[in-house]
């Protein structure tokens, strides 16, 4: 008798990879845009795009930029359009986090998103990794009352930060979900569920070739982390390794 019920979130920067993630049996995904710079927030149309999907819940990322987690007032403005437009779309659930130049949560700007975010899901990126002092944020969010915590224990990859995402897991509770990230696949995800958590981040991709004919070679549009004539699709394969191994838990 299945005792354990765990859901997989899939990290996607296109519909094409929310399409991916349902067929793979995520249950939820986190849609954002320039992912090489760790996700800032999505068009409107690809919000209603992944909205379509049956059966699929969408996270829409919210992050005004790449970097650091210290925001300017126009850049904070546009946050706050930025989870109106997700709550007027429909979007489940809405991703942020605000920090203070000292490492602490700015806890008055995320209660002013939180308000604006209505009855969507909230959980906090990692944002969260960049703080200070982790028991200190994750009691702060739980006060706001933010429903998940997305975090590698304050390391590069979650498998490194598998120590502190078991104790933040054990001092939680049933207070708020402490979701694994970063570096969480097929290969590690034994070990990541065996920290005691039961909601995970994923984000596994391959590479497609483009349906160019005609390719002009002597200049790029792109990075060299992301050649032209290639599309950066999540990996329907390795979504279902994943999904099937929770499956048994």
């Amino acid at each position: 008798m299945k005792t354990v019920t765990c859901q997989t979130e899939v990290c996607i920067g296109s519909v094409a990879s929310a399409i991916e993630a349902a067929r793979g049996g995520a249950q939820r995904v986190e849609l954002c845009d320039n992912l090489l710079e760790g996700g800032t927030t999505p068009s409107a149309g690809s919000i209603q795009a992944c909205l379509n999907i049956p059966h699929l819940k969408t996270m829409v990322m919210i992050r005004p930029r790449g970097g650091d987690f210290l925001y300017n007032e126009t850049e904070f403005d546009i946050m706050k359009r930025d989870v109106i437009v997700a709550r007027e779309l429909g979007a489940h659930g809405v991703v942020f986090g605000i920090l203070l130049a000292d490492g602490t949560i700015d806890r008055v700007r995320m209660m002013q998103l939180v308000e604006l975010s209505g009855s969507m899901d909230i959980t906090c990126h990692r944002a969260f990794d960049m703080t200070r002092d982790p028991f200190e944020a994750m009691e702060c969010l739980i006060g706001m009352g933010i429903k998940r915590i997305l975090t590698s224990g304050q390391q590069p990859k979650a498998p490194l930060g598998a120590a502190l995402i078991t104790k933040l897991i054990e001092k939680a509770g049933d207070r708020i979900i402490i979701m694994p990230g970063a570096g969480v696949n097929e290969t590690t995800i034994e070990k990541m569920a065996a920290t005691g958590a039961r909601e995970f981040h994923i984000a596994p991709t391959r590479s497609i070739d483009s349906e160019m004919v005609f390719r002009n070679s002597s200049i790029s549009m792109g990075t060299p982390e992301q050649p032209e004539y290639k599309i950066i699709i999540v990996d329907l394969e390795r979504i279902k390794k994943v999904t099937d191994y929770l499956n048994q838990l």
